[in-house]
């Protein structure tokens, strides 16, 4: 099961997919998120991981576990934290993806976990706010 991981793990370094910074707030906000988790030991294997159903903005392995991210970002808090954007219809499209993803990577035995990053880009500055909830949610919450 572990060997399975590694192998996994090779096949994607370096990332499959950098986000350059030009584009749109949501692009800035996954390359920050990803930086973010980089910082913190998280090895990121994957951005923008696009299928049939939608997308996952970032796969992640932190320790043995894998860990699907999904990045929201906002100008400002005034209709609330990014992270209330996650609501019960978009949890279980992430639980969805996520058994697609584990099960194409054959790593259906592995443990994963769902987190979530809020990124706050007020105007004017030139670092965002970050928020990092680790185990934000799981099956049993969908």
């Amino acid at each position: 099961m572990l060997s399975r991981l590694f192998q996994f793990l090779r096949l994607f370094a370096p990332s499959r997919k950098v986000v350059d910074g030009t584009g749109k707030l949501g692009e800035l906000g996954e390359k920050a998120a990803a930086k973010y988790l980089r910082k913190k030991r998280y090895k990121v294997v994957e951005t923008n991981v696009t299928t049939s159903v939608g997308e996952i903005d970032i796969v992640a392995v932190d320790g043995r576990v894998v860990v699907f991210v999904e990045v929201k970002t906002r100008r400002s808090n005034k209709k609330g934290e990014p992270w209330e954007a996650v609501d019960f219809a978009k949890r279980k499209k992430l639980l969805h993806l996520a058994e697609a993803y584990l099960k194409r990577e054959d790593l259906n035995d592995q443990k994963a976990r769902f987190d979530i990053v809020s990124v706050t880009w007020l105007e004017g500055e030139n670092r965002p706010e970050i928020e990092h909830l680790i185990d934000a949610f799981d099956g049993d919450d969908v």
